[in-house]
């Protein structure tokens, strides 16, 4: 059975990012690095990562970096208050699928203009990619 189809597309949004220049970051900066860009639930997960694989960790962090700015082109804010990375967030649900998860006042903002939103992350080697879609809000 196929899911619903989706509303009205109000955005999208993609992003691209490095590896190394994240892994050039946490050398410098360390967790202070890690703690500006992801929040709460994603921090857990990078840590965890980070503990198992170091590179697996940094790939972690590229691809919700990549995300937070995928999603911050698709509502057309781009950093602009109330966008921040660290009240984006992009975490997998039981079956791995990723999902959008917004904090603080970037949930009450968001909710007033769109409906679902719909993110996909990506990895290979050095390179990350994200893909964001929001929906428009039901009438």
């Amino acid at each position: 059975m196929l899911p619903s189809m989706p509303g009205a597309v109000a955005g999208i949004g993609t992003d691209i990012a490095v590896v190394s220049r994240f892994e050039a970051a946490f050398k410098r900066f360390g967790l202070r690095f890690a703690q500006r860009i992801l929040g709460p639930g994603e921090l857990q997960v990078f840590e965890r990562r980070r503990a198992r694989d170091p590179a697996r960790g940094t790939r972690y962090l590229a691809t919700r970096f990549a995300a937070k700015e995928a999603f911050s082109k698709a509502i057309g804010l781009g950093l602009h208050s109330p966008m921040s990375w660290t009240r984006m967030e992009t975490l997998n649900a039981p079956g791995g699928k990723p999902q959008v998860k917004l904090n603080g006042i970037l949930a009450d903002w968001y909710a007033e203009r769109f409906g679902a939103a719909h993110v996909s992350v990506s990895d290979e080697k050095d390179m990350v990619i994200a893909f964001v879609l929001v929906e428009s809000k039901s009438a």
